[in-house]
């Protein structure tokens, strides 16, 4: 009885521990099978095999489609099989995500999320904050549901005179959320990530700008 109890006690002590992120000794082992490139048709091409082979699925298998899905032009219902399923996995991500620095985007068949550093990690120090816990715990509830897609995670930061330390910077945001991710159970198999240091800003070089740069972007792609 006084075990159960001391069982008990410690499990609720632990739900209201703020998150860590473990010692950057073991992120190999929390990545491994992760892809450290830009997501693109040749390296999800590559990556597929072993997807699969790690128990994944690809969005035909996920999806259970109308019997006339069988009739007429072929492509045209593979495509309108990937629009569907990415919508769907669009309107979960919205409906969940309208908070403050997230936002969600559609580009093709692939679904953007933005998620602003403050949104996610703390003020002053490099580490995912009470807010992004529940933020990236929400996040990944669905990308576990929605699973027959690939992932990059990818980290800016705001305009830096040292480039290479702007690089380092956005890598280790990126591989902080991805570590997270894996913990969560996600596979790190549908991993791609990668550091973009100040590229692709998305906003000025103002006060504001520069706090909106400093991001993580997550772009979801359906496994074909």
């Amino acid at each position: 009885m006084k075990k159960t109890l001391i069982a008990f006690l410690i499990a609720i002590i632990s739900g209201c521990s703020p998150y860590t992120s473990p010692d950057r000794t073991t992120w190999k082992n929390y990545l491994y099978g992760a892809t450290f490139t830009d997501m693109n048709d040749v390296s999800m091409s590559a990556k597929k095999p072993i997807f699969l082979g790690n128990g994944g699925r690809t969005v035909a298998d996920a999806m259970v489609m109308d019997a006339t899905a069988e009739y007429g032009d072929k492509a045209l219902n593979d495509n309108a099989m990937y629009v569907g399923y990415m919508s769907e996995l669009e309107n979960q991500l919205y409906d969940a995500l309208r908070r403050p620095g997230m936002s969600v985007q559609r580009a093709g068949t692939d679904v953007l999320v933005i998620l602003v550093r403050d949104a996610i990690m703390d003020l002053n120090a490099p580490e995912i904050s009470s807010v992004g816990d529940d933020n990236l715990k929400t996040i990944a509830k669905i990308l576990k549901q929605y699973d027959a897609t690939f992932i990059e995670i990818a980290g800016y930061t705001d305009s830096m005179r040292d480039a290479n330390a702007a690089r380092a910077l956005s890598t280790d945001m990126a591989e902080r959320v991805a570590v997270y991710f894996a913990r969560t159970g996600l596979k790190s198999s549908r991993m791609f990530i990668v550091g973009r240091g100040a590229a692709r800003p998305i906003a000025g070089q103002d006060e504001w700008g520069r706090l909106t740069n400093r991001r993580v972007e997550l772009r979801i792609s359906p496994v074909r």
